[in-house]
């Protein structure tokens, strides 16, 4: 290695004025580690996004850049854009005046200390260093399992995601150029940087309990996030119900088999029960598929409006 090169950290923010102190504190110190041992060059710069926060969260990023701008620097989204756009804000702010980005969250469970192993194995010639949990000690058993039961679901359905991974990841000055190649609205950065290719590894950590603050994913958006990657990135469902039509129609064929040949041999019996469950289930069924297909067609319209994905403010960067 001869000249170290610029990273820039892409931190995306929400209502987290409670932690944004202490994660500034720490990735500065990160930061003076790195450049004190030649690993990135005096230009690298943190960069928070703010994502339409409710509280004073951008006021605190405004006033770090202002005290420090060697340090840090920030993007004020116009309207809050969600946490897959503000990310891809982030990147596509930086993708030009860096050499590698990496993203984590603000909450400080992504461990700092993991960036020292992702610039080596940049520097070894990664396109691509995805930040990988070795556990999930620090989870509940029902997130543990729902989370674990995602990543195996969506290798199933055939998304290509690294398990385990979640948005904590360095990505090379190239890999960023190709990523802004991807026009899609409907965002799911796990599924959208593996299909990019380039060279790539894992590097392993211990994620951390939230520093403060309340965690900004409960139920309600986890799902929503699960069901956005699974139709985002596989067609399996379509197909599933194709096979499941087929299936059912045989056996309704079948069935009228059975109850024409019941009817001649004059063995028919009066019975509500069976009929009622028939018609429950075929009715659920019906709904089940009909919703799968609804989610795609809201996703074709979604993508056919070409709305932007995100609207920047303000780029406070000098």
């Amino acid at each position: 290695m001869t000249e170290p090169e610029i990273l820039y950290m892409v931190v995306p923010c929400y209502n987290e004025e409670a932690v944004l102190l202490e994660t500034s504190s720490r990735l500065k110190e990160k930061y003076i580690s790195l450049i004190e041992r030649n690993m990135i060059s005096k230009e690298s710069r943190i960069v928070f996004v703010n994502d339409g926060s409710k509280d004073s969260t951008w006021e605190i990023i405004y006033e770090l850049h202002e005290s420090e701008p060697e340090f840090f620097s920030g993007v004020n989204l116009a309207h809050n854009a969600g946490h897959q756009n503000a990310v891809l804000a982030g990147l596509m702010s930086v993708k030009d005046i860096c050499d590698m980005a990496i993203t984590m969250d603000a909450d400080l469970q992504d461990d700092i200390d993991t960036i020292d192993a992702m610039v080596e194995k940049y520097y070894d010639g990664n396109q691509v260093v995805y930040g990988v949990r070795n556990a999930r000690d620090t989870d509940t058993f029902f997130k543990r399992f729902t989370a674990e039961s995602f990543y195996k679901f969506m290798k199933v359905m055939g998304a290509d995601v690294v398990y385990n991974h979640a948005d904590f990841r360095l990505m090379s000055k190239r890999v960023l150029a190709e990523l802004a190649n991807f026009k899609e609205v409907n965002l799911f950065l796990r599924g959208m940087v593996p299909l990019i290719g380039f060279k790539s590894c894992n590097v392993y950590y211990e994620r951390h309990e939230r520093f403060a603050g309340e965690s900004k994913y409960p139920l309600k958006k986890m799902l929503a996030f699960a069901v956005n990657g699974i139709t985002s990135f596989s067609t399996k469902p379509l197909k599933l119900i194709t096979t499941l039509g087929s299936i059912m129609s045989i056996l309704s064929i079948l069935a009228f088999i059975w109850a024409f040949v019941v009817k001649i041999i004059g063995h028919s019996e009066k019975g509500w029960s069976s009929t009622l469950c028939s018609i429950w289930l075929i009715g659920g069924l019906q709904l089940l598929c009909l919703g799968i297909i609804g989610e795609y067609v809201g996703k074709i319209y979604a993508e056919v409006k070409q709305r932007p994905r995100y609207i920047i403010d303000k780029f406070i960067n000098k």
